[in-house]
């Protein structure tokens, strides 16, 4: 049944087939007040991508774009599994995540100057369980800004590839994803790459190449789709005005700051800043006096008021960036002095916490990491709970700090923002494939990044300062990872198509620092071993990039990151002790089926255990049970219970026991529960015996070897040989 849309418009439904799977846009079926409402149906899968304009600009000196990624338990056929809460409410960090994932290739496409509030809202209301929905709903929200009549440079799509069976595939189920070396995610346009973010097994550069070529041949039916609808829509232009600086000024200030940069503010960062300070500071009283002529030196700061001085202070910074990006594409110079492919200085060191179980303190440049570890038994890992994940743990968890102190400015501390979850996520992503697992290493591991400076790329110097911090706590991690930020300049004219051929025109920067991240085209995140990447993060300031370029960009990252990794060798090479301070944790494996006898009924053996021994015990499904305490008497006492509860008589094996007992030809010795043997009285000692009770008495604890398990089950025990303690 057709539904009839208030406005009288009609319902247009178009479609495609791609990769594997009908691919549905649809408009005028839902969400008649929005500014524009797309519904997109992949598999079973079905994401609603709304967007509402604001009718005003905003006062800012920032494009006011909120994009938000819902997540729905009912969309997977789920109940929200906590006690106490049943509907959602804030996001979980992986909407969060989604959310940024999907905002990343869809900022940079807007004009300069646009200030109208824009919002994008994408829902999941169905999810198919084959494939993750984030790239279904990054197309949602492209489809949704291209019919809002608004001035964004759309549309882009993006793939989530895997790599089965030596080749590429999209939208893996989550079996293939476990085995997959290689988890990445393309936002393209147009045969140019506009994101890219993964998470790999020790994966080569070339892979990643690869896989970008793949995407951006496979993409191009969902960015036509999306065209042919707004065909269809025709939606009506929304007039705008775009907030630019004022050009006479921008040309007052650039011809005062002619000549007054340069050389002067090269080298020492902080040196740097404090005399482009001056410098500001110096332009103030000069324009205040200029414009205020005839006034005393109190009525000029009253005509140079706070709202003319910011534009003035913008059109200063807009100077500086054209200053940095001349002197790299003319000169070659940056401005720190350092050469395009120069990691600065860096000093580490580790173990600088008493009290932390694992401590680090990573400097580079300016920009500092404190990184801070703790381990605990496997209960303390984190429970997930989302649309997504039904029974899910994570063991190790990153968490990233960066307080507004860390960058010289004042202002509120509060709940960690998207920047502080993406860039935590960033580097737990790095360290992850190199983990040791759960039975080589039982602890659930916590790192914490507290930044205490910033001058670019404090989210590969968390990478850097949590990995020297794993290895000061123990974690005997497989190999040592390093990150390095790069950046890109391409010396083309401002809003010029930028192409294969301009590759040469190309400036790979090593080692990003925030002057040149705000004056460059890209900037990216690699991080990886010795053997190769594990996670990446790629970022565009123009509209797309060619993969040629991105290929140039990341070879030259590999130089730079080997750099890095031979200075966290020269501090840490080896995983230290694991601390006093920390818990010590032992393991043992079961039989599945014996896990009931550890627990008992109700739990009670499982907490009598805990509670006489002071331990704690953790039981997973698979048998693994591990006992953590703080001394190894109370340790070695749970195991030895668990022991009892879950061995089986084995051959050769010494057990303790103790007399249950007494016959004329020997005497029976429960080894186990509910197990006893038989110790005969030529097995009781190397010496002749009249009888068993010149040696042994009911309720002795002894202990005994078993030497033989005949057909018919019965135990055989000797204690010739075996040490009394």
């Amino acid at each position: 049944m057709e539904i009839i849309n208030p406005s009288g418009k009609k319902t247009v439904r178009l479609s495609t087939k791609w990769l594997g799977r009908e691919l549905t846009l649809e408009v005028n079926r839902v969400g008649f007040r929005s500014t524009s409402s797309v519904l997109v149906t992949y598999g079973d899968t079905v994401v609603l991508g709304s967007v509402v304009v604001g009718t005003k600009p905003v006062v800012q000196d920032f494009f006011p774009l909120s994009i938000s990624y819902e997540e729905k338990f009912y969309a997977a056929g789920k109940i929200s599994g906590s006690r106490f809460i049943k509907r959602e409410g804030k996001p979980s960090d992986e909407a969060v995540l989604v959310g940024r994932l999907i905002d990343r290739p869809i900022r940079p496409l807007f004009p300069k100057g646009y200030r109208q509030e824009v919002q994008v809202v994408c829902t999941v209301l169905s999810m198919d369980p084959a494939f993750r929905p984030d790239c279904v709903a990054m197309i949602a929200a492209s489809s949704a800004l291209m019919n809002a009549g608004i001035p964004f440079d759309g549309p882009v799509a993006g793939i989530r590839i895997g790599r089965i069976g030596g080749e590429f595939k999209g939208f893996l189920s989550p079996e293939e994803r476990e085995k997959s070396p290689l988890d990445l995610v393309v936002a393209c346009k147009d045969g140019k790459v506009m994101m890219v973010e993964a998470g790999a097994n020790e994966v080569p550069e070339e892979m990643i190449i690869e896989a970008m070529h793949w995407a951006v041949s496979k993409v191009q039916p969902v960015l036509d789709l999306q065209r042919e609808l707004s065909k269809h829509v025709d939606a009506p232009e929304q007039e705008y005005e775009l907030v630019l600086p004022d050009d006479e000024i921008m040309e007052e200030v650039a011809k005062w700051t002619e000549g007054k940069f340069g050389s002067k503010v090269r080298g020492n960062v902080m040196e740097r800043a404090q005399i482009l300070d001056d410098l500001k500071y110096a332009m103030h009283d000069e324009f205040a006096l200029l414009h205020g002529e005839g006034k005393t030196d109190n009525e000029k700061v009253e005509w140079y008021d706070e709202n003319l001085r910011d534009v003035y202070d913008q059109a200063f910074e807009l100077a500086v960036h054209k200053e940095v990006r001349r002197g790299i594409l003319e000169e070659g110079v940056r401005p720190d002095g350092r050469k395009l492919d120069e990691v600065r200085p860096l000093s580490s060191q580790v173990g600088i916490l008493p009290r932390a179980h694992g401590s680090s303190l990573f400097t580079r440049g300016v920009t500092q990491a404190m990184n801070i570890v703790t381990l605990a038994s496997l209960s303390y890992s984190q429970e997930v709970d989302t649309m997504e994940v039904t029974e899910g743990r994570r063991r190790y968890m990153h968490h990233y700090n960066a307080p507004p102190y860390t960058v010289g400015e004042p202002g509120r501390i509060g709940s960690p923002g998207r920047r502080e979850i993406g860039h935590g996520y960033l580097a737990e992503r790095a360290l992850t494939p190199v983990l040791p697992s759960e039975e080589e290493f039982p602890y659930a591991i916590r790192s914490v990044t507290e930044i205490m400076s910033q001058n670019g790329s404090t989210s590969m110097a968390a990478t850097c300062s949590s990995c020297m911090a794993l290895l000061d706590a123990g974690v005997p991690l497989k190999r040592p990872v390093s990150g390095v930020a790069m950046g890109l300049m391409v010396d083309v004219e401002k809003g010029a198509e930028i192409t294969a051929d301009d590759i040469d025109k190309a400036y790979v920067l090593t080692d990003l620092m925030d002057a040149e991240d705000f004056a460059g085209d890209m900037d990216f995140k690699v991080t990886g071993t010795s053997e190769g990447i594990t996670a990446l993060q790629m970022d565009m300031k123009v509209h797309g990039l060619p993969v040629e370029i991105m290929e140039k960009a990341l070879k030259q990252s590999h130089a730079g990151r080997m750099f890095i990794l031979e200075h966290i060798k020269e501090v840490i090479s080896e995983p230290a002790e694991v601390s006093e301070y920390a818990p010590r944790i032992e393991k043992i494996q079961i039989k599945p089926e014996k896990i009931g006898s550890v627990i008992g009924k109700g739990g009670e053996t499982i907490n009598k255990i805990t509670s006489e021994t002071g331990t704690e015990v953790n039981i997973e499904e698979s048998g693994l049970v591990t006992v953590a305490g703080s001394n190894a008497e109370s340790i070695q006492k749970a195991l030895d219970w668990i022991h009892a509860l879950t061995d089986e008589p084995e051959v050769g094996r010494i057990y303790t026991g103790k007399v249950m007992s007494i016959k004329d030809f020997g005497a029976f010795v429960n080894i186990l529960p509910g197990v006893d043997g038989m110790l005969h009285i030529s097995q009781i000692t190397d010496k002749r015996l009249k009888k068993v009770t010149d040696a042994l008495n009911v309720g002795d604890e002894v202990k005994v070897k078993l030497t033989a398990i005949d057909q018919r089950g019965k135990l055989s025990l000797s204690m010739i040989g075996v040490e009394q303690g």
